[in-house]
């Protein structure tokens, strides 16, 4: 059965897609098939971290919910994306990595948040891509903030991960989402805090978290040069495989698995 992960926080800038990337890396790195679903469809992003053109798709989330195509003719396999630092792919045999990514067209985003979606049609989606991909683990990439499409997401999950920075709007946002996620009863909810200067004292940062919110941290990703200098151009996980983010990332993936 694929285990559905929620990647979210309650504003946007911080870091969610690269994380969201990055664990599909690591996952496919231990050798599980993983599904990405691009569904922050206000402002797509996900899609530059495994090199993917944008303009030479053919079908994106987009479509799939106008009803031109079904759901997996919008997945790309992206498995090649997963190179390490000079270029060569390393995911083992048995590993996947496939992406559904919405739309970057300025008129079909603007068409899509004026004429909206049925979010049935997305629940259904997410399970049919789970079947027909044969997926080990599915990773949704949320919009920020709360609406429709995130309090389904949220529901439907089996691990719902909470990103937030050190920052007192990142600290009250996600106390909402919390406690909206409670009452949905996700089975899992994990804590991480990214984008962390690495002049903090990392595990203190974890304990006076943890004492907050009452939820397991599950990682403090630091903010470094290495991950500045990337940027959106690769998977750190890949690339930097000893770094403190790949290791925070590797935590991450323990505490799912």
């Amino acid at each position: 059965m694929t285990k559905i992960i929620s990647t979210h926080s309650y504003r946007g800038g911080t870091g969610k897609s690269n994380l969201t990337a990055n664990l599909a890396a690591g996952l496919s790195l231990r050798g599980h098939r993983v599904g990405v679903v691009d569904t922050d469809i206000q402002s797509p992003g996900i899609h530059t971290l495994f090199k993917v053109d944008p303009h030479a798709l053919r079908f994106t989330l987009n479509d799939y919910l106008w009803g031109k195509c079904g759901v997996a003719e919008t997945a790309l396999d992206v498995t090649a994306g997963v190179v390490d630092g000079i270029g060569r792919e390393i995911v083992p045999d048995g590993g996947k990595v496939y992406l559904v990514p919405s739309s970057i067209k300025t008129g079909e985003i603007a068409r899509i948040l004026k004429e909206k979606y049925d979010v049935e049609d997305l629940n259904t989606g997410f399970h049919d891509l789970c079947s027909e991909l044969e997926l080990d683990y599915l990773l949704i990439d949320t919009h920020p903030g709360v609406n429709e499409e995130t309090l389904l997401s949220i529901a439907i999950s089996d691990t719902l991960m909470l990103l937030l920075r050190p920052d007192i709007q990142d600290y009250q946002g996600t106390a909402v989402t919390l406690e909206l996620a409670r009452k949905l009863e996700v089975p899992q909810l994990l804590l991480v805090v990214n984008k962390v200067l690495e002049s903090f004292d990392f595990r203190e940062l974890s304990q006076r978290v943890f004492a907050s919110y009452r939820t397991p941290v599950a990682a403090v990703l630091p903010l470094s040069t290495e991950l500045v200098q990337i940027g959106s151009t690769g998977l750190v996980r890949a690339i930097h495989p000893e770094h403190a983010f790949s290791e925070g990332i590797e935590a991450i993936l323990d505490a799912i698995e």
